[in-house]
């Protein structure tokens, strides 16, 4: 019995690093291919030799994600980080998160007085598409095509499809019978840390390219009078009436705590009648 679960813990073990034997071997490889000493790996990685025959053996989980990616950068090597959960189950919370979003910015476009279309599908000229939300604001003549990410994967690939989108965009709403004389592109980010990093990590490249932001953006789409490109850090809480991230909170109400307070001090009166008048004083309302 002992044998068979030495060999199940043993097989087991295999089966759990094999990517990170992998990962070590193909490091491994193409260092030497390269013609690269694991000395010359590691002064171009800033890291000590001993990470570099670290990582080679296999033994991710004794050094950090940030030196594997430096190490394996150094000798040419990608590391696709590719996150899973539950098979297909994984793609439907995203695809619903995304769907929350696109579902509370048709909202606030509607009660700014935009007519908003949401996953608005295209084929013109050739060229075939989606827009997440394709809005028209009637008084103002204003055009806007968002684009709502729950994540940012490729950057490039991200702007060259919202240029691509606003430049089809005149001619997609003639085909709806507006005539729009201002046109707006706004990529839409859930109110999140790792949204404001990755823009502040690549800020020449978004101020460039989408300048504006939330308040500029909120502001626009009251009064659009102009064209505009911008990211809208959408602060939202899914199942949640309050619009806070985080949850609900409870409140209490200064009222009931004062009151409460004032309780405490009443039981404690008969002892110190000083220090209750003191402490009444203390929470009386201005």
């Amino acid at each position: 019995m002992e044998r068979q679960i030495s060999v199940w813990q043993s097989t087991l073990f295999i089966l759990c690093n094999v990517d990170d034997t992998r990962v070590g071997s193909v490091i491994r490889a193409v260092r030497i291919r390269r013609g690269q000493r694991q000395a010359d790996v590691a002064a171009a990685a800033a890291v000590s030799q001993a990470v570099v025959s670290t990582i080679e053996n296999g033994r991710l989980e004794e050094t950090s994600l940030r030196f594997v990616r430096r190490v394996a950068a150094v000798v040419g090597v990608s590391l696709p980080f590719a996150p899973r959960w539950r098979g297909a189950e994984l793609a439907s919370l995203l695809d619903e998160k995304h769907a929350v979003m696109v579902r509370e910015v048709v909202g606030r476009l509607t009660a700014a007085g935009w007519r908003a279309l949401p996953e608005h599908t295209f084929g013109i000229h050739g060229e075939v598409g989606s827009i997440d939300i394709f809005a028209w604001h009637p008084i103002c003549r204003a055009l806007v095509c968002v684009e709502v990410k729950t994540r940012v994967a490729d950057l490039q690939d991200l702007l060259s499809k919202m240029d691509r989108k606003r430049r089809l965009a005149p001619a997609l709403a003639r085909e709806l019978g507006w005539k729009p004389v201002l046109v707006g592109s706004l990529l839409v980010l859930p109110e999140a840390t790792w949204a404001r990093n990755a823009v502040s990590r690549f800020a020449a490249v978004f101020d460039a390219a989408l300048p504006s932001r939330s308040a500029e953006i909120r502001h626009w789409l009251k009064r659009p009078d102009c064209d505009v490109r911008g990211i809208w850090f959408l602060n939202f809480a899914p199942g949640s009436t309050k619009g806070r991230p985080g949850g609900s909170m409870r409140v209490r109400p200064r009222r009931a705590l004062a009151a409460k307070l004032a309780s405490r001090l009443d039981e404690s009166s008969a002892r110190s009648p000083d220090l209750a008048a003191v402490g009444l004083r203390q929470i009386e309302p201005p």
